[in-house]
This record gives C-alpha cells, sequence and structure tokens, in this order.
C-alpha cells in the first residue's frame, strides 16, 4: 500500500518572481495608454486591484512600487515619478512579446534571403573557389582531400584544390515607421493610438536586439511631420490635428535618400484620408470634407516620388471604411506596395509578418 503524506503548500520562490514580473508587464502596457506618466499608471493599477485583486498578500501596492524602483523602472521625483531608460526598453520588450504571442504558426524566425552569396551565416555545403571569395570560408579539409586526391604523397597545393563553404546571403533594411497622430485616432471614443504605439515600440526592440545592422526611424504626421526617438514613443499623444500624409512621405523619403541601405521601405499606421496639405506659399491648405482632389494629387504624386527611389510603401488601415479604401487602393497602385486592412487587435501580426517577408527577398 502507498502512503501519501501531505504538508503545509508554500509558494515557490519562482512563483512569487513570476508574479512580479506579470504585474510589471501589465504596468508596462498600461504605460502605453497613459503616455508615460507613471502616476497615473499607478493610479490604473490601484482601480483594477480593487475590481480584480492584482495584489495579495505576497506583493501589496507598496511592495510593488519598491519592486519597480529596486529594478530601475522607474524612479522617485519630488512629488511624483518618472519613466526611467530601463523602464522605457521594458515597455518595448513586453509589446513584442505582446505581438508575437499573436502571431500564427508558419512563420519561421530569421532574416536571411534565400540567396546563397556573399554573407554571414556559412553553410554545410561547399563548392570550388571563385576569385573574390573569403579566406576565412576556406573548408581545409575539403581544400587538402582534393590535393591528395590529385597528387598522392607530394603534397602540394593547386587553385582547382580550393574550397569553401556556402554562405548564406544576408541583407539590411532601412524602415520609416510612419504613425498617424491625428485627431480620428481617438475619435468616437476608440483608442487607435495606443496599438500603433504598442506596434511601433514592438518593431523597434526586434530590430534593436536582433537586427543591429538595421536602421528603424519614427516619424509622426498630423498637420506636419516631425521625427522623433524611440526613447519618446511611450510618451506621444494625438493632438488636434489633420492628416498630411504628404508630408509624413516627404520626410520619410528624404531620411532613406540619406541611408546606405539597398532596401528601403515604410510602414504607414493610419486610420484616416488625407486632409491637410502645404501649399507651395508655405500655408496648410484643409480640408476635411470627402477626399480632396487637390491633397489626394499631392500625396499621391508623393507616393510616385517614393516609387522612383525604390522606396516601398506599406499602408496599415485600422479602418474598413469603402469610401477611405479607394483612396488606399490607389496609392498602392501608384506605389506597387502593399495595402492591409486590420483590425486592432492583430494590426501587430500584419506588421511583423510583413516586415519578416520583405526581408526575405533582395530588392532590386
Amino acid at each position: 500500500m502507498i502512503h501519501l503524506q501531505y504538508t503545509k503548500w508554500i509558494p515557490a520562490e519562482e512563483a512569487f518572481e513570476d508574479k512580479i514580473d506579470q504585474l510589471i508587464s501589465l504596468f508596462s502596457q498600461i504605460l502605453i495608454h497613459t503616455n508615460g506618466d507613471v502616476d497615473e499608471a499607478l493610479k490604473w493599477m490601484q482601480y483594477i486591484d480593487q475590481r480584480q485583486g492584482l495584489f495579495d498578500e505576497r506583493i501589496g501596492y507598496e511592495e510593488f512600487i519598491k519592486e519597480l524602483e529596486k529594478q530601475g523602472y522607474i524612479k522617485r521625483e519630488e512629488t511624483s515619478f518618472k519613466l526611467t531608460h530601463k523602464g522605457g526598453r521594458r515597455i518595448r520588450e513586453d509589446s513584442l512579446k505582446h505581438i508575437f504571442n499573436n502571431l500564427k504558426k508558419g512563420l519561421s524566425g530569421g532574416h536571411e534571403t534565400p540567396f546563397e552569396g556573399e554573407g554571414v551565416e556559412r553553410l554545410s555545403e561547399t563548392r570550388p573557389y571563385r576569385f573574390g571569395d573569403q579566406a576565412s570560408n576556406i573548408d581545409f579539409t575539403s581544400t587538402i582531400s582534393n590535393s591528395i586526391r590529385r597528387s598522392g604523397c607530394d603534397f602540394s597545393l593547386h587553385e582547382d584544390d580550393f574550397e569553401v563553404y556556402e554562405v548564406e546571403h544576408t541583407t539590411s533594411c532601412a524602415t520609416v515607421m510612419l504613425l498617424d497622430i491625428s485627431h480620428s485616432m481617438i475619435l468616437y471614443g476608440e483608442d487607435r493610438i495606443s496599438p500603433a504605439k504598442r506596434v511601433a515600440m514592438a518593431l523597434a526592440e526586434l530590430i534593436i536586439r536582433k537586427y543591429p545592422k538595421d536602421e528603424l526611424h519614427l516619424v509622426l504626421f498630423g498637420d506636419d511631420a516631425q521625427k522623433v526617438q524611440i526613447e519618446d514613443l511611450p510618451y506621444i499623444t494625438v493632438g488636434p490635428y489633420h492628416t498630411n500624409t504628404k508630408a509624413g512621405l516627404l520626410m520619410a523619403r528624404n531620411i532613406l535618400r540619406r541611408t546606405r541601405n539597398a532596401n528601403k521601405q515604410v510602414f504607414m499606421i493610419t486610420d484616416g484620408k488625407p486632409s491637410a496639405i502645404y501649399d507651395r506659399n508655405g500655408r496648410l491648405y484643409l480640408n476635411s470634407f470627402g477626399l480632396d482632389p487637390k491633397i489626394v494629387n499631392r500625396t499621391l504624386d508623393e507616393a510616385m516620388a517614393c516609387r522612383r527611389e525604390k522606396i516601398t510603401i506599406s499602408t496599415f488601415m485600422v479602418t474598413q471604411d469603402p469610401y477611405l479604401v479607394g483612396f488606399v487602393e490607389k496609392l498602392t497602385e501608384m506605389n506597387q506596395g502593399r495595402a492591409y486592412y486590420s483590425s486592432l487587435d492583430n494590426l501587430g501580426e500584419y506588421i511583423f509578418v510583413d516586415y519578416v517577408n520583405n526581408r526575405r527577398r533582395r530588392l532590386k
């Protein structure tokens, strides 16, 4: 007969660490919605605790704040808390996890191209040496074997004896992420800017962590366009702006023109039609009603300029108004780019799937 002895269950240290990590992950996602306001995010944590019971006897609200300070995510400044650089990086990391956890099966990792040639990823296959191959890729075992088979014991090396490992061609890419910060991104009580920010932060973390040779630039566009740093992303807010898509594309094109990367692309996340441009006198011309031909044509001219400079535009619409779909399809046709129509929930999935697929091509 088997005898079982039961003892009091004591939560393991790992369970405590998991609890802390889950709370910090939730906190970092709330910070996206509060535009990096730590004090407001902490109030939301208290509110959720009152409704759902976030904290318990192992870790209470005050202990949670001390843990955030201890790990360097926030710092106390007089009467308020501020987000640190490490805290901003944690938001990007959690955004990356959030988006990749939602990806469907079928997406293989890695950003290599399917082309063999000059690169850094060594393969197991070998081939005869060709002029210009790197000496570091010589397969010495095969090379010496070829020499012995050819000359026997009278060992000597000829050019035909040399074999090199095949290497997989890898490439780098310069990307400009365009974020629409016009008023419509929070219109009618629907928060569209927070998912867009989460995508931008996740993409930034992906490139920083895994593709350090890549370039990523962030541009906001409303009445005008402005370039921002990655560290500023949590604090981005929507303003009382119209949608100057032309200004965003123009700034993206100017940025990419200065890069040395052969692969250049623009990811544009928007929920509305272009409703503003600067006229030839530098004055802001506005029309929020319908698709103004003057605004539309100037915007399409910019899309064509991107195409001439081999810059692919991928447009991600977070609404599917048939009135706007026609404009996006026209822009995509003229640029020979891509267009995606998605809900806010799977916006991040499309962003990353498209990014990796694009990297698997050699652009010409």
